[in-house]
């Protein structure tokens, strides 16, 4: 049966969410390695390599034509979006991880029940937490507990808590999900 999407105003017709994020990884295995046994995620399918002698890789990924995608896994953390992970080789590549202030930077935000359940356990397994919980208790935000945390090979992470709801929630209908809801 075909999804109601009479409440959409503007935007991609059939739009339903998120489906997945990509992103590079220096050494495949590390990272699968890392998000299957210490995050917890679930592996699926793995694809690759990928290559072309034309222009495919550029006019269809708009990286190097000589890049080599070596391999590419896909991933789930329970009730979140897949993601994939790349692992590439290319004459242009760039090594260095970008932070949140750099253009193209990014992180994945992990939801958990307790923060600092999460934060020891972490941090037991030697990863590098920075610093401790920010607690938020006014405004949009108020409720969410929030701290990042970096990959073995410096990609930035973050947990975030609300067990009880967002400030914001109680003043809209914009709701993701709750973390209390019998649905998951």
């Amino acid at each position: 049966m075909p999804h109601d999407t009479s409440h959409t105003r503007n935007g991609l017709p059939g739009l339903r969410g998120t489906e997945h994020i990509g992103f590079t990884v220096p050494d495949l295995d590390e990272a699968v390695s890392f998000f299957v046994e210490i995050i917890g995620c679930e592996p699926f399918y793995e694809l690759g390599p990928f290559q072309s002698d034309g222009d495919w890789m550029e006019t269809h990924l708009d990286v190097h034509p000589r890049a080599v995608m070596k391999r590419l896994k896909f991933l789930r953390c329970r009730h979140g979006s897949n993601f994939e992970i790349f692992e590439y080789a290319a004459p242009d590549q760039h090594g260095t991880q970008p932070r949140n202030s750099d253009v193209g930077g990014h992180h994945l935000a992990f939801y958990v029940d307790d923060i600092g359940e999460a934060v020891a356990y972490l941090r037991s397994h030697g990863v590098r937490v920075l610093g401790e919980p920010t607690v938020r208790t006014e405004g949009p935000s108020a409720g969410q507990s929030w701290v990042y945390f970096l990959s073995p090979w410096g990609m930035q992470l973050e947990l975030v808590s609300f067990p009880a709801g967002k400030g914001y929630e109680r003043k809209t209908k914009h709701r993701l999900w709750h973390p209390a809801s019998p649905h998951l």
